[in-house]
């Protein structure tokens, strides 16, 4: 028997899928805002306050770091290679109808052992951006994304629509760095709070 041995907790492995990229701009906002640009201005405020808030309690890697384009398996392929924990793909909304705003998470539309998983992380998520941001909850809905497809079978994964750039109010929203912020710490949180791990 060992004795005098000190156990450390694994780190919880967070898979930020930035959604978009390169040549695929994805929405683009009233006032000119590209979706590309608001996901990795949010994700890479996760990896900082993971750093900083968090002191480096999760193991979080990001699909892209820079504004590139990465392919949909590809961003799979990396989460299921690095044993994610969970897998959150990030997305800005876009509705022909102006006044559309709100935000909301998708689930896959297939069961698994982690469908529940995926349900709970979604709900944390949008609990924590609706409670403290002030945000309108659209709800948990189910979808038949590739990237929730392709991950159904090995973790929880949820695609995180945070707020309709089509809307005026929320696309001048992201383009203030301290809601960039705040909407990172909510995912951070809420993604804490569904792993068990409190602040």
């Amino acid at each position: 028997m060992l004795q005098g041995c000190l156990v450390f907790a694994k780190q919880k492995v967070i898979v930020i899928d930035t959604g978009h990229g390169g040549k695929d701009s994805g929405a683009i906002g009233v006032n000119y805002l590209q979706e590309k640009k608001v996901v990795l201005d949010i994700a890479m405020e996760i990896l900082t306050l993971n750093k900083t808030i968090f002191e480096n309690r999760f193991d979080i890697y990001l699909t892209r770091y820079t504004d590139t384009l990465i392919s949909l398996s590809d961003r799979t392929k990396l989460a299921k290679a690095l044993n994610a924990d969970v897998f959150i793909s990030l997305h800005c909304n876009h509705a022909n109808n102006s006044s559309a705003k709100g935000v909301e998470v998708y689930v896959p539309n297939s069961s698994s052992r982690f469908t529940d998983g995926a349900i709970e992380l979604g709900l944390a998520v949008l609990n924590e951006s609706t409670i403290n941001l002030g945000l309108k909850n659209r709800g948990v809905k189910i979808a038949n994304f590739q990237v929730l497809r392709d991950s159904n079978l090995h973790y929880p994964s949820v695609l995180f629509e945070m707020g309709f750039i089509s809307n005026t109010d929320e696309a001048n929203y992201f383009l203030k760095f301290k809601s960039s912020k705040a909407m990172a710490l909510a995912i951070l949180m809420g993604t804490s709070n569904y792993l068990n791990t409190g602040l």
